[in-house]
């Protein structure tokens, strides 16, 4: 394993101006602000970041931007995924790591493929990539689960594949993942109300949305969990719930986004098919956040 990615690694989101162009400044500060709220490590393009609205230039163009403005303080994860084997695998050769440590990859979505067929996508990711892998679970989205058999068989066959994000809620497929996965592997929370829990049964951190609203909280919860000291961990992990509960009703990122302009990091637009919370959720996520 390159790069040991545990505690907290959050899932950052795109920064739009008004326009819906790419906001840069916005895009710094975040980097900035998250750095600064001692997270583990950074992630670009996964599905808080809107790449399903990103074109492939834009893509390109947020990851060159982050990767030097992060310049190694972090490590650096990158969303490259998709339901088309074949097209992944020609844009992780077409791609220049420089400066990333690893790359996020969700289990193909629409297509609803067989266990075998999410295996066999894998195999062909980790042929093709000159970089660690973090497989990504989240049958909520993709309407497709990957077991747990899967992920270990693939945990054991590919060296550097590393790590997955288990966003399936099931936690006894998890507790199976934690009990037979290879030394090395690291099973991260893909549930931010779920990480506290995960981290105590032995998970080594988590990949969140919620620590852009909260992050030295949230990172520090995680730390606490991973110490085993839980009466700090769970002073940290209460107040946070309701934050959580609040944040994904309406859409993700459009609530962390609202978030984050409360706190002043950057604006709250997002691009259609989504749209920006409710004035009285608004209201809710301000007078929580404060």
């Amino acid at each position: 394993m390159k790069t040991d990615l545990k505690g907290t690694g959050v899932a950052m989101v795109t920064p739009f101006n008004k326009d819906k162009s790419i906001d840069y400044k916005g895009l710094e500060n975040l980097i900035e602000y998250l750095i600064d709220g001692d997270v583990e490590f950074l992630v670009s393009m996964g599905t808080t970041g809107e790449s399903a609205v990103l074109s492939t230039e834009e893509k390109l163009n947020v990851v060159d931007f982050s990767r030097k403005i992060i310049n190694g303080r972090l490590p650096f994860v990158v969303g490259i995924g998709g339901n088309n084997t074949t097209a992944v695998v020609a844009q992780i050769k077409a791609t220049d790591f420089t400066g990333v440590d690893a790359i996020l990859s969700v289990s193909p979505a629409y297509n609803k493929p067989t266990q075998e067929g999410i295996y066999q996508h894998f195999k062909a990711i980790s042929e093709a990539c000159p970089i660690d892998i973090i497989l990504y679970n989240v049958p909520g989205r993709t309407s497709s689960n990957m077991s747990a058999s899967i992920t270990l068989r693939l945990a054991k066959d590919f060296a550097n594949i590393v790590a997955v994000k288990e966003a399936s809620g099931d936690m006894e497929q998890i507790m199976h993942i934690l009990r037979d996965k290879p030394n090395g592997f690291n099973v991260l929370s893909g549930d931010d109300a779920l990480t506290l829990p995960m981290v105590l049964m032995g998970a080594e951190g988590v990949i969140s949305v919620q620590a852009m609203a909260k992050p030295k909280e949230f990172s520090e919860m995680v730390r606490q969990g991973l110490k085993g000291d839980l009466e700090k961990a769970r002073a940290l992990h209460y107040p946070q719930l309701e934050i959580i509960d609040n944040l994904f009703v309406e859409g993700n990122p459009s609530g962390i986004k609202a978030c984050l302009k409360i706190k002043g990091v950057c604006d709250d637009y997002v691009r259609l098919p989504l749209v920006g919370i409710s004035s009285e959720r608004f209201l809710k996520l301000e007078n929580l956040l404060k």
